[in-house]
């Protein structure tokens, strides 16, 4: 007969199997190698509510970034975005630092083969854990390519604009996900003993 921590520990592996990848913040990157926006500079890519991402494998190789602006609304352009995710950064001054809710993905790129979709799926992850992230939609440049890579994805095309495409991903919790979550916060108050 199994222990009860030998039980215990079988379903806290259920519930929080270790992630095969790992999503950081990054503070420098060569934006040079950016193939989307390689225009926009490092400081641009880390000020006014905008952060960069990367995704490491397991042998902690950098497979791909991700650059996210949080924003109030869904911008446009790269000059839309800018004033967005400004205003949202400023009004997060007022708001406990709570910067805007639409998350603004504006490049992504691999580092590795599979790379791109993988970063893609950790950031959807994060901010469908994060409930103050409403949206996440990206900024995509009017391409084939682009095209091909969200819809694969499960992104819909939310709106055509002058120079880019609105791609937005679907990140509201489902039923069965909000139950799972509300018994996992119950599992991990369960304090058990040996009688």
């Amino acid at each position: 007969m199994q222990s009860l921590t030998k039980i215990r520990a079988k379903f806290k592996n259920w519930f929080e199997k270790d992630p095969k990848y790992d999503l950081v913040e990054l503070t420098d990157i060569d934006v040079t190698k950016d193939p989307v926006r390689p225009e926009l500079d490092l400081a641009f890519r880390l000020q006014n509510g905008r952060k960069i991402y990367g995704l490491h494998n397991e042998a902690k190789q950098l497979m791909a970034i991700i650059c996210v602006a949080f924003c109030s609304d869904v911008p446009d352009s790269v000059q839309d975005m800018e004033a967005l995710s400004k205003d949202a950064w400023l009004q997060a001054t007022h708001r406990s630092g709570q910067v805007g809710d639409v998350a603004v993905a504006y490049t992504v790129w691999a580092k590795m083969k599979g790379g791109g979709r993988h970063i893609l799926n950790e950031i959807y992850k994060k901010f469908k854990r994060e409930h103050r992230i409403n949206r996440l939609v990206t900024l995509s440049p009017k391409t084939e390519m682009a095209r091909k890579f969200h819809m694969s994805n499960g992104a819909v095309e939310f709106r055509e604009n002058e120079d880019t495409i609105n791609y937005e991903y679907d990140i509201t919790l489902e039923e069965w996900e909000t139950r799972v979550e509300k018994i996992k916060d119950r599992f991990k108050k369960i304090t058990w003993r040996l009688k």
